[in-house]
């Protein structure tokens, strides 16, 4: 289920038994597995999950910081403490201040990298005429103007900030903060769009050479455009391991417990919120792609779908593919085709509602081969 809410994993492709059935009869592209359609914000991978803040705690109203190395500095909090101060606190209390240290640097960072993203890719790629003002709102979305919603976390952590360098409560400030998260909705549901549209223009050499050359200097990282773009949606679902390694290293007794539990609660609404958005507009997305070659094949539950469980492409034994869409209520089988240098999707014999669907379980792994698609779909009354 897209409302699922589950930790962050690094699968971004996985088996998907309950459709495998139709390998039966098709045998499948080399990766064994049909794509996995929208993962759960939650379950992508993370990708600055190994990069360590590169600042200190600092006034979020400082102008953009200048060309950073290829990787920030590492710097725990517990290393700024003088030796006194560390032997003043135990060992549990210098993890807990190490996490709330750690969301706020993370706060730093995304701040200098929305930044960077507007700074480096858009202004430019506009003043160049490499890309119209159209195009890149399309692919940047609102992307700079959720700065001011991180400086205002920062802010608040700073100011709760004692002059050791220690923050006694953080409860307070995300239970207040979090639901302001609110505001990605239409940032991530449009990802998939922008995706693609960036994915088009990158045709044109003018753009290619930009990003190339971008991507070959500093301030990238070795970070391409899109993962710019993708950098919110990862801070997003590192939220709730944020918060629940300040839990996991805050006293029992201490204020904070019930509020961070109830932080907790909250980001976890938000991501399902989030998500749920996200999936309706995916499905939307790949329904409008859609082509049919007889009007008999439209179906009034493919228009009706809210949500896109799995899509991807199978090969026949000949090399032959087609490309299929599980919605919610209907099978369809598609043949990818271009319209004016955009991917669109040819309906494929009638589409097939779930319940004509026979399914069999494979293990992982498993082929059975042979079977055409012709032979598979062509005048029998269920497909399996």
């Amino acid at each position: 289920s897209l409302l699922y809410l589950q930790e962050p994993s690094n699968k971004r492709v996985r088996p998907l038994a309950r459709v495998t059935s139709l390998a039966n009869l098709i045998s499948p592209v080399r990766n064994g597995a049909v794509r996995r359609f929208g993962q759960t914000i939650q379950s992508f991978a993370l990708r600055s999950d190994s990069k360590s803040p590169g600042c200190a705690q600092k006034s979020c109203s400082r102008s953009a910081a200048p060309t950073p190395p290829k990787r920030r500095n590492s710097v725990l909090w517990s290393e700024m403490l003088d030796v006194n101060m560390k032997e003043s606190l135990s060992t549990k209390e210098i993890k807990r201040q190490e996490a709330i240290y750690e969301m706020s640097r993370g706060e730093q960072d995304l701040i200098e990298d929305l930044k960077l993203a507007r700074k480096a890719y858009h202004d430019p790629m506009l003043k160049l005429s490499i890309m119209s003002e159209e195009e890149l709102t399309h692919i940047f979305g609102d992307l700079d103007s959720y700065i001011p919603l991180h400086e205002d976390l920062l802010a608040s952590l700073g100011e709760a900030t004692k002059p050791d360098g220690t923050v006694e409560q953080i409860g307070p400030i995300l239970v207040k903060w979090l639901p302001r998260l609110h505001a990605y909705k239409g940032y991530c549901s449009n990802q998939l769009a922008a995706k693609a549209l960036l994915d088009q223009k990158k045709q044109d050499r003018r753009v290619q050479d930009f990003l190339q050359r971008c991507l070959e200097s500093p301030f990238s990282r070795k970070l391409d455009l899109w993962s710019f773009l993708d950098i919110p949606r990862s801070r997003l679902v590192k939220y709730p391991l944020l918060l629940k390694e300040i839990l996991r290293h805050t006293p029992k007794d201490h204020p904070d417990i019930q509020i961070l539990e109830e932080a907790i609660s909250i980001i976890q609404g938000v991501l399902s919120d989030i998500n749920l958005k996200k999936g309706e507009s995916e499905c939307q997305y790949y329904i409008d792609k859609l082509e049919y070659l007889d009007e008999k094949q439209k179906d009034p539950r493919i228009e009706g779908s809210k949500a896109l469980l799995c899509h991807g492409e199978l090969k026949n034994k000949n090399g032959h593919k087609l490309y299929v869409f599980l919605f919610q209520d209907i099978l369809v089988l598609t043949r990818p085709v271009t319209r004016n240098e955009r991917q669109a999707y040819q309906v494929y014999r009638q589409p097939i509602p779930v319940q004509e669907l026979l399914l069999e379980d494979l293990q992982d792994g498993d082929v059975k081969m042979g079977g055409s698609f012709r032979g598979a779909f062509g005048n029998s009354d269920k497909g399996r």
